[in-house]
């Protein structure tokens, strides 16, 4: 299976990468730091390639495209991982931070897929996005609007492109609470570092009031054994949505 992950370099994407590589997979990750990217790579497998990829940018992101399905020989599934959270009110949310959040979490995901579909069409291949609780289960979380504002229109984005590329299997990969792995692969979501940490503990008592966290984590392993399911699926079969939520842990004793 040649497979393109984008976001590879850290966090759930570098996870999924790796992982996929691990399970035989024939892997292009793809992601701006370039160092990460290398070790990432390193971890998947002899045969995996690093390049580099700038989702905000339509000439890196053509370039890395094209580069890593001239190398894997096609392109039979494409997994776009990326996405930026800033915690502020939404009366806080400036212009820049509403662009920042739209260009890496919508309009870097329709550029990739742009860049992608052709070699897709001709696969008969799958595309996967990671997508959010918050875009489409439940109410918007209070300080991570402008995230999850994002997330519903990537879902929409996503069924605008089925309609438009039937023959192309668009996937909807809803994912609930996950740390992801160890050092360059925990999740940098709930650790960004620019983060106002006075206002995130005011707004963890509201989100645990409205009942918003799971208290429980998907394990980083599983994740990856559903992603590869979905992208292994015959090409007679569509998953247009898949919800992977935690599962409270059975009670010792």
């Amino acid at each position: 299976m040649r497979t393109v992950v984008v976001g590879a370099s850290s966090g759930l994407g570098r996870c999924i990468g790796v992982g996929l590589g691990q399970r035989g997979a024939h892997v292009a990750l793809l992601a701006r730091r370039r160092e990460r990217l290398e070790a990432a790579a390193a971890e998947a497998g002899t045969d995996a390639l690093a390049i580099e990829c700038d989702v905000t940018v339509s000439s890196s992101v053509s370039s890395a495209i094209g580069k890593a399905a001239a190398d894997l020989g096609g392109i039979d599934a494409l997994v776009y991982t990326p996405a930026i959270g800033p915690l502020a009110r939404l009366v806080d949310t400036d212009a820049d931070m509403w662009r920042r959040v739209f260009e890496v979490n919508v309009t870097g995901a329709a550029l990739v897929t742009a860049a992608a579909v052709p070699h897709l069409t001709e696969s008969h291949g799958t595309a996967l996005y990671l997508s959010s609780v918050s875009g489409s289960l439940t109410p918007p979380w209070p300080g991570l609007g402008a995230y999850s504002v994002s997330k519903a229109a990537l879902d929409k984005m996503i069924e605008a492109w089925r309609i438009e590329h039937p023959t192309v299997g668009f996937t909807r990969c809803i994912v609930g609470d996950c740390t992801g792995g160890e050092g360059d692969s925990m999740t940098e979501f709930p650790t960004a570092s620019d983060w106002d940490w006075d206002l995130m503990g005011e707004l963890h008592t509201v989100w645990e009031a409205k009942g918003l966290l799971a208290g429980c984590f998907i394990d980083v392993e599983d994740l990856v054994v559903a992603v590869d399911a979905v992208l292994r699926t015959g090409k007679s079969i569509h998953t247009p949505s898949v919800t992977l939520a935690p599962r409270p842990p059975a009670a010792s004793g």
